[in-house]
């Protein structure tokens, strides 16, 4: 979990929020597959570090992830949880990677 903030935390901006939960899990080589999910980039608008959590984990642990995150933070789209609930980046990457601890690797 905190290697994914570190990652996102790198300055100038090198991993995006998806990239960050993806190699901060330890999926290094997926940082070039998820650059175009940050931002609310990714399917439906989703949240980057949701979707990545999402891909990391069996098919199994999928919803229960997705409706953890939900609740946690009040939303699973970008344009909610930042422009409605003005959560920051951060914290969606930091509890992206640990439902992905909490749920499982594929």
């Amino acid at each position: 979990m905190s290697k994914a903030l570190e990652l996102f935390g790198i300055r100038p901006r090198q991993y995006n929020c998806a990239q960050a939960v993806a190699c901060g899990c330890g999926t290094m080589e997926m940082k070039d597959d998820f650059a175009a999910y940050g931002g609310g980039r990714a399917p439906g608008g989703r949240c980057g570090a949701l979707f990545a959590a999402l891909s990391l984990v069996p098919e199994s642990g999928r919803p229960a992830l997705a409706a953890e995150f939900a609740a946690e933070l009040g939303a699973e789209t970008c344009g909610e949880l930042k422009g409605v609930l003005h959560v920051p980046c951060e914290r969606c990457v930091e509890l992206g990677a640990k439902l992905v601890e909490k749920y499982g690797k594929k």
